[in-house]
């Protein structure tokens, strides 16, 4: 299974193709909207279906529940089992995919011009109409339950599940979309059926399609494959309550080598200050071996083979956080370099090349892996997810080229607090104690 991974999200929409884009809002005849670019120099279509709220719709006591759902969607529908689904969707050359992250339920569909219909017609089996028998139900739970052990056996995803924890506690943001070995050996496959009508509901659709379809072609597509869905969903779940306090947090785990996951609140990103932050975590953590983190922690002093920070912009809760990894030996230093690092960036004080490099590479190294009918189809789709404006496509370089130093320093002294860093460690770091919490 795919998880989706916030940091590529934001890769995605923040590193778009140069050439202008044209978005048309397409209506159905049913009400359902979608974003379109038409492309009809080849007979391909790339389609995007997004339900908004993901696994953090899960139902009290069945954590894991939707993660389990949305692996399981494929495994027969309609008259045709697992293998009959899979022989249907390769003969008419089509591609579907279903992934959950923490903020939607994501399934990508690509197909033929010459078999859009038939394909469509497939994949809305397994939307209205999935099987989730017992076999296939067992058979992915297993999957699920491997992932699982494995993962508590990480030194990174334990890392990263104790400072979810710590962040927000008992919203579902703060547990692993897979559950528990006990919650997911708990769940039903009458679980599959509610979990999947918690969030595959037509009010927390969104939805792109790119390549060779026309605005009306679209509108009758989305009723025919989305119309029978039910109308509402589960509720939305409230913000999350940020609990991230400054400190330090240990897990023993028995390697030479250290994993470093740490953060603070963050900001959203339709706060005003948003593209000073994100030039700002440029020149501070993401600019590779330009950034200030790496110059000091790994340049100077040889402490980690490499050190990033990210903008984690969650729809309910956002936090800047970074990390890192580095021999137990090394890792009280490496702490106390980065806390230094963070309050010197706190100061605001940026020079001209700093800011003309970030918004330089910011502005002109989009990677040609983001170009394509379906890369574009999942920016689209991510923009809505987002709440960006239809034209954000072709204004972002501008915004980005508007941040002065001033915006810079305003926003790294209304933000960023060496003091409130938070850090998780797993690992056996000599001379770090973590706090008793």
């Amino acid at each position: 299974m795919i998880r989706v991974a916030l940091a590529a999200v934001m890769a995605l929409i923040c590193a778009l193709p140069a050439r202008a884009i044209e978005i048309t809002e397409v209506t159905s005849p049913g009400g359902i909207t979608a974003w379109l670019v038409e492309a009809h120099d080849i007979p391909f279509t790339a389609l995007e279906i997004h339900f908004r709220g993901g696994a953090s719709l899960d139902a009290p006591g069945k954590r894991g529940a939707i993660n389990l759902m949305t692996a399981t969607l494929e495994e027969g529908a309609g008259t045709m089992d697992s293998q009959g689904f899979a022989e249907a969707t390769e003969a008419l050359a089509a591609q579907f995919s279903f992934d959950v992250g923490d903020d939607s339920l994501n399934i990508s569909a690509r197909m033929l011009t010459e078999n859009r219909d038939k394909a469509v017609d497939l994949l809305r089996e397994a939307l209205i109409n999935p099987h989730f028998d017992q076999a296939s139900l067992d058979r992915v739970r297993g999957q699920v339950q491997s992932i699982i052990a494995s993962d508590a056996q990480d030194p990174n995803a334990i890392a990263g599940q104790k400072f979810r924890a710590l962040a927000f506690g008992d919203h579902p943001y703060g547990s692993s979309l897979n559950g528990t070995a006990d919650s997911v050996k708990a769940l039903t496959r009458e679980d599959m059926f509610d979990a999947k009508a918690r969030v595959m509901a037509r009010d927390r659709l969104v939805v792109s399609a790119v390549g060779d379809i026309t605005a009306e072609e679209l509108g009758a597509l989305l009723d025919r494959l989305l119309g029978d869905l039910p109308a509402t969903g589960a509720p939305m779940p409230p913000r999350a309550e940020l609990h991230l306090t400054g400190g330090t947090t240990v897990v023993d785990y028995d390697t030479p080598q250290s994993v470093v996951i740490f953060g603070q609140p963050g900001l959203a990103m339709d706060d005003p200050d948003f593209f000073a932050a994100y030039v700002l975590n440029q020149i501070l953590g993401e600019g590779g071996f330009s950034s200030r983190l790496m110059a000091e922690v790994r340049e100077k002093r040889g402490l980690t083979y490499g050190i990033y920070t990210y903008l984690v912009t969650r729809d309910l809760a956002e936090t800047w956080q970074g990390s890192f990894a580095s021999a137990n030996e090394k890792v009280a230093e490496a702490i106390e370099v980065t806390r230094a690092e963070w309050a010197r960036a706190a100061k605001g004080e940026v020079t001209d090349t700093e800011l003309s490099e970030a918004k330089t590479y910011l502005t002109g190294a989009y990677p040609l892996r983001f170009d394509g009918n379906d890369q574009i189809a999942a920016i689209l789709a991510g923009m809505q997810l987002n709440h960006m404006p239809i034209d954000y496509i072709n204004t972002r370089n501008a915004q980005v080229e508007a941040v002065t130093k001033e915006d810079v320093a305003r926003v790294a002294k209304r933000l960023l607090d060496a003091d409130a860093l938070r850090f998780v460690v797993v690992g056996r770091p000599v001379g770090v104690k973590g706090d008793a919490l």
